[in-house]
């Protein structure tokens, strides 16, 4: 995230139009906001679902306000057990949390022997020592993500406990030094002097961690004095770019403090400063203001600027406000709806922080971010894994047949489909909007997609009858996603380094001709060995088994390779190849066709302008291609919406793709998510999603979109069918790569099982060739009840001394 120079932007006012601000009507000012925080955040109301532990109620602060804060007399025991804050972290778990708020006293120890003997008997050397130990195990024993409430720290405190957090906050409260005087609020609280706590606001900024802060509104602060606060909070994220968001929170007197008589802010009062907060902070900042300390309807704090309702507990009360329960998340989400928004939950940092360089989270930690973040950012909505077993959760499709009113539609969304409709290209920021729709505008979007589908290719549902042959696994890449290839940073990885003999190739072809195959479909690693007179001596060889049978293989990446090993142009190269027999180009290696992406998934592969090109070449030569995408991994819709719109352009240009198949990423077995660098994979919407944007983007250009089985299973291929797709791919006997990244489908789908499946989703099945003709039909007689396959026998690779040194990895 790079650091923003605020007073230079128009949304962010200078300290004498800040103040300004003060004079405004409440309707103007508040008026201001809500457009404020629309351009920020557009229709989108957030909450973090959350479990509060309260590790220690003891504090050497004596705020006048606040009851939380207690002396030893009236706690059971200084600190929680490590085991009663798992007990409370398990519950949350199973109830769907994602946070876990840790909440304390400041620095006990300083004030309370019973802090001390605690921790010394414990053998821990201070509260926040006791603290790390706790969110290490937190993340350890369960992977939820700890959000620390810790107080002010020092710079190597705070660098230890990012260690072991994903987030921290430290309520500013009021930057009025005046509060800290006698009879006031913050008298005798040394950790509530606004400088201390400014400066480990902005030493956490230096350190690169996503802090929460806020105010509290009501405890005797002028309205002067809070702009000024608000000032000095933008100050530091001016600076550092580390404050995510800030609180706005209403004082509630409690019985038994000083405080108890002292009046509360009235709502309008509440609302401005909300709003004051929106505006001086600027559009992009989140504001938010707790829903279970609210006056009136929660609708009123959505009108005043907040986009955000802070952490909710469906298992553990407001520790610091036990008098006010949460709402219940179904009302949350009915009023935000009825405020015109739609509630979205996210994780304990924010999206923007969210990012696989580790720069705003700590490595540790990231791994168990990343495993709970959506390609947006926010929470994953479901447990869904691409090639797993498990089937999706298509309860967000429960009506998926049912047309959806347009009034329960955005007009931003029909506005956007009914132009891809028309076959206009759509811009990069709305192809985003489609990838983020969700509840009514996600049935539009899919039922559009398929409204479209049916449109181009009527209800028939084709597929190929196809083997897959992949002659080697040996390869000089050491792509971070791979878990097929092998070469020295991969030879832990499942399988043994493998090359083909030519005679198993033979024997291959001919007993997928004997099945009924249409196809046969070949990539291989990038062996040291081969050149491109092996892959022409593998066309060859297939030819010559079968004349008959398309042979569709070698991606991008192989042919420039094999081009360049001759020492001849691409063009030349691919001219020999349709020459020996080659029929079409798998789209593969393509992966995501964004360089930022690609520096981190396969540097030192094809740039993107490299795939483009290739791609475009192949079709100039009169070899079509199919494209694909692999996603789900590091990338992000705005990723997805450039790869699209390459694609588009290209067929614009050339006419050469045939088909569109997205590729969500198998992520059990690859090495980028096995060292904690990646997401599990696409969340089932957003890989349903990827198929029906698909359809509308590339309309109608590439009328064929296809859904992968393998990588959908069953159950997610009969939704796919429902949102754009008409093809289901082949039936792929011997599929080996995205097994190796751990998918539990993808053997072999036979005829029988690919039709019956196509009749689940009340649609007619098809064969087709690869390049989408109709099969003849004694090929389809060929391909039904064959016999199973014979073991395959995969010849050991072994390398040759004098070209070991091409099995580094690539830089």
């Amino acid at each position: 995230m790079e650091r923003q120079t605020l007073t230079t932007d128009p949304h962010y006012p200078d300290r004498a139009d800040a103040l300004a601000l003060l004079s405004l009507s409440s309707v103007e000012l508040l008026g201001r906001a809500r457009d404020c925080r629309d351009i920020g955040f557009g229709h989108r109301v957030s909450y973090s679902r959350k479990v509060f532990v309260p590790l220690t109620e003891l504090c050497r602060d004596v705020c006048h306000y606040c009851t939380f804060a207690k002396a030893p007399s009236r706690v059971a025991a200084p600190f929680m057990s490590m085991d009663q804050v798992l007990e409370v972290v398990r519950r949350g778990q199973a109830a769907g949390c994602n946070e876990v708020l840790l909440t304390l006293g400041e620095k006990p120890e300083l004030r309370y022997a019973a802090a001390r003997n605690w921790l010394e008997a414990a053998g821990y050397a201070s509260t926040l020592d006791y603290l790390h130990a706790v969110c290490a195990r937190i993340l350890a024993e369960t992977g939820m993500l700890p959000h620390v409430n810790a107080g002010t720290m020092e710079p190597e405190e705070l660098a230890r406990l990012r260690e072991v957090s994903a987030s921290m906050g430290l309520m500013l409260e009021s930057g009025s030094d005046r509060l800290c005087e006698r009879g006031h609020a913050h008298f005798g609280s040394p950790d509530k002097v606004p400088a201390v706590r400014l400066k480990t606001l902005a030493d956490a900024g230096r350190l690169h961690i996503p802090m929460t802060t806020g105010l509290l509104i009501g405890i005797g602060e002028t309205p002067e004095e809070l702009v000024e606060s608000l000032l000095s909070i933008r100050a530091v994220q001016e600076e550092y770019g580390n404050i995510q968001e800030v609180i706005v929170q209403n004082f509630r007197a409690k019985a038994g403090t000083r405080m108890a008589e002292a009046p509360e802010p009235d709502e309008e009062t509440f609302l401005r400063a909300i709003a004051l907060a929106r505006l001086v902070l600027g559009p992009t900042m989140s504001i938010q203001a707790p829903p279970n300390l609210a006056h009136g309807d929660l609708e009123k704090l959505i009108d005043a600027g907040i986009n955000d309702w802070g952490g909710v507990s469906p298992v553990t009360p407001d520790h610091v406000n036990p008098e006010a329960p949460w709402p219940h998340l179904d009302r949350l989400a009915e009023k935000t709806a009825a405020a015109g928004k739609e509630l979205i939950q996210r994780l304990t940092v924010y999206p923007r922080y969210i990012e696989p360089t580790g720069l705003w989270i700590d490595r540790k930690v990231l791994r168990h971010v990343l495993a709970r973040a959506d390609a947006e950012g926010y929470a994953r909505e479901c447990s869904w894994i691409a090639g797993g077993l498990t089937p999706p959760d298509t309860s967000m499709f429960e009506h998926f047949d049912k047309p959806v009113p347009a009034e329960q539609v955005r007009a931003e969304v029909v506005d956007i489909v009914s132009r891809a409709m028309a076959g206009r290209r759509l811009q990069a920021a709305e192809i985003e909007t489609l990838f983020g729709v969700r509840g009514s505008d996600l049935h539009f979007v899919c039922q559009s997609a398929d409204e479209l589908r049916k449109r181009q290719c009527g209800d028939e549902v084709s597929y190929v009858v196809v083997r897959n042959i992949n002659y080697t696994n040996v390869c000089t890449y050491s792509c971070s996603f791979c878990a097929f290839s092998k070469g020295k940073t991969h030879e832990a990885l499942r399988g043994k380094p493998y090359d083909l003999d030519l005679s198993e190739i033979s024997r291959r072809v001919d007993e997928a001709w004997q099945r009924g195959a249409a196809e046969v479909c070949m990539q291989g690693g990038i062996s040291p060995d081969y050149t491109g007179e092996t892959y022409l001596e593998i066309l060859r060889t297939v030819k010559q088994a079968q004349p008959g049978i398309h042979v569709h293989a070698f991606s991008p990446l192989e042919v420039t390779q094999g081009a360049a090993t001759l020492g001849i142009p691409l063009r030349e190269f691919l001219t020999r190849l349709k020459a020996a027999g080659l029929g079409s180009l798998p789209g593969t290696a393509a992966e995501v066709l964004h360089d930022e992406v690609r520096d981190i998934l396969c540097k030192g592969k094809l740039t993107t302008d490299e795939w483009a090109a290739a791609i475009e070449q192949a079709h100039a030569v009169g070899l079509r291609t199919t494209s694909t995408i692999m996603y789900g991994h590091v990338d992000h819709p705005r990723h997805w919406a450039q790869h699209l719109l390459l694609l588009r352009d290209i067929q614009e240009r050339t006419g050469g793709i045939t088909e569109f198949v997205p590729l969500p990423f198998v992520a059990m077995e690859a090495p980028l998510y096995l060292r904690g660098g990646a997401r599990p994979g696409p969340t089932f919407r957003e890989a349903i999603l990827m198929h029906a944007v698909a359809r509308l983007v590339l309309h109608p250009l590439i009328p064929n979109i296809q859904a992968s089985w393998v990588k959908l299973g069953p159950d997610g291929a009969v939704i796919a069918l429902k949102a754009g797709v008409n093809d289901l791919g082949g039936t792929l006997m011997n599929e080996s790569i995205t097994r190796a990244a751990g998918a539990q489908h993808g053997q072999e789908s036979a005829p029988e099982e690919m039709e019956m499946l196509i009749a689940r989703a009340g649609r007619r099945p098809v064969q087709r060739t690869t390049l989408y003709e109709r099969q003849t039909q004694d090929r389809v007689d060929s391909s039904f009840a064959a016999p199973e396959l014979l073991p395959v026998v995969n010849r050991p690779f072994v390398r040759k001394r004098s070209r070991m040194d091409m099995l580094e990895p690539a830089e």
